[in-house]
């Protein structure tokens, strides 16, 4: 990987600062980090650009230009990202630039079907920011994350998908026939169909030093990312069904699962814990929680563990650490008494909009499409439905599948 060729000076505590990491972080844009509460020069050099004033984020870029505590639509501007659609109506707007939605924007460009998609981050979603997929049909050798996404924009691109990144979607509503989404920066796009792909995102525990190593020695899929450490000890965090199952799978793979539950139980099925507590290769540690993680060259090394119980904490030095503690949906911007949800906020969708007998208002004389939500012509695709299995083949799946629906609902209205 070529030297990044633009460097961030700010400090740990200032939250401007962590904001713009994480915006180029989102975006899967290299940088150099320079804490200026740990180096003097750092600090020398914002004071001396800055007219003597100590501000920060200071950022400079490889042209020599430098921003000063930028907004995210400054930094946006600075890289080139496109932010405003050429149009202001299209017969399909998908939000969401993931796995699910690039699929379904190129399916359905490929049947003439107008199509903007709009993404709040970087255009591949999750699938971006993971190592390395091994489990994605049709490469045998697996191919790298931020690959397949780039692969899959170039794609949508080629088949005349109009895409905008770092623009947030903050309301969707409707009227007459016609589906309208509003971003944040107070533009209006409106269409015959709305696709929602905007993914779910793992539930972080939060602890100094995470998001520094996310990919780089701390994971949320031991699917995608455990394969990497065959024959290596590892550490699993949780103590619900999704803990105990991952952790079982990374034992088929791993020397060692040490699980770290926060409570004094685990709290999945009965059978699953059996299987956890008997397997040889799992040690669970009850009332344990993670105090900070560290590392060096920008990889994990240490993780710092309290026990509750006994007040007192330990260093271990797992190779890799699998967080899972739940999946959030990314539906904040939708308006809860318009979309209909399951108890932990996925969009339901499909037959089962209909399984209790109470109908969404629109559905009195039809059946909702399979992934049609509580609001006809606006359907879910992805990890942000009720029901998805949360995997990049199956997002891509229901990608396709959601632009054959689509156009069939076009061809009725």
């Amino acid at each position: 990987m070529s030297e990044p060729n633009i460097t961030v000076y700010g400090a740990y505590w200032c939250p401007d600062c962590r904001r713009s990491k994480q915006f180029l972080g989102e975006h899967q844009i290299p940088y150099r980090w320079i804490d200026i509460e740990q180096d003097q020069a750092g600090e020398a050099y914002v004071v001396a650009k800055n007219g003597g004033k100590r501000i920060i984020p200071t950022i400079e870029f490889g042209d020599g230009t430098l921003l000063v505590e930028p907004s995210n639509a400054e930094l946006a501007a600075k890289l080139g990202l496109k932010m405003t659609a050429e149009r202001s109506h299209y017969d399909l707007i998908v939000v969401g630039g993931g796995p699910a939605g690039l699929t379904a924007a190129l399916y359905a460009a490929r049947e003439g079907i107008a199509t903007l998609v709009i993404e709040r981050a970087a255009l591949g979603g999750q699938a971006a920011a993971t190592e390395r997929l091994d489990n994605m049909p049709g490469f045998a050798e697996g191919i790298e994350g931020a690959r397949f996404a780039d692969q899959l924009r170039q794609q949508a691109a080629r088949f005349g998908v109009e895409m905008l990144q770092a623009q947030d979607v903050v309301d969707v509503h409707s009227h007459d026939n016609y589906h309208c989404v509003a971003t944040a920066d107070g533009s209006e796009y409106s269409a015959r169909a709305l696709l929602l792909a905007t993914g779910s995102r793992y539930r972080r525990l939060g602890a100094p030093g995470e998001n520094e190593f996310i990919g780089a020695g701390i994971h949320f899929c031991a699917t995608c990312d455990g394969p990497f450490y065959k024959g290596l000890p590892v550490a699993g965090l949780g103590g619900g069904n999704s803990a105990a199952e991952e952790s079982l799978f990374l034992a088929s793979l791993t020397e060692k699962v040490t699980l770290l539950v926060r409570g004094d139980r685990l709290k999945a099925s009965q059978i699953i814990q059996e299987k956890v507590l008997r397997h040889p290769k799992i040690e669970v540690r009850f009332n344990t929680e993670v105090v900070r993680f560290d590392g060096a060259g920008g990889k994990l090394k240490a993780v710092t563990i309290r026990d509750s119980q006994a007040a007192s904490t330990e260093v271990i030095h797992p190779a890799g650490v699998f967080v899972f503690i739940g999946l959030t949906p990314n539906t904040g911007f939708l308006n809860p008494e318009q979309f209909r949800r399951d108890r932990w906020g996925f969009l339901i969708t499909g037959h089962d909009l209909v399984h209790d007998g109470v109908r969404p208002r629109g559905f009195e004389n039809r059946e909702p499409g399979f992934l049609e939500t509580s609001l006809p012509g606006i359907f879910a695709a992805g990890d942000v439905r009720a029901g998805s299995t949360k995997q990049v083949a199956s997002a891509t799946g229901e990608g396709a599948t959601a632009a054959l629906l689509v156009r069939e609902y076009l061809k009725s209205t």
